[in-house]
C-alpha cells in the first residue's frame, strides 16, 4: 500500500513544483533580454574563433601527416 501511494505522490508532486516555478517566473526585461543576447553572440564569437584556430592548425598537420595527396 505504501508503494502505491508514492507511485501516486510523484506525478501529483512533480506537477504542484512545476506549477510553482511557471507562476515565479517573469519575462525578462529589456536590459535582461540584451544582456542575455550579448551574451549568447560572445559564446558563438568565441565557439567559431576556437574552430576556426583548430581548422587553421589541423590543414598543415594533416598535409604533413598525409603528405599532402
Amino acid at each position: 500500500m505504501d508503494q502505491v501511494k508514492v507511485l501516486y505522490d510523484a506525478p501529483r508532486d512533480l506537477v504542484k513544483e512545476g506549477t510553482q516555478f511557471m507562476t515565479k517566473c517573469t519575462k525578462p526585461d529589456k536590459n535582461e533580454y540584451l544582456q542575455i543576447c550579448r551574451a549568447v553572440a560572445m559564446g558563438f564569437a568565441i565557439m567559431g574563433g576556437i574552430g576556426y584556430v583548430v581548422k587553421l592548425v589541423h590543414i598543415p598537420i594533416n598535409h604533413v601527416l598525409v603528405g599532402g595527396a
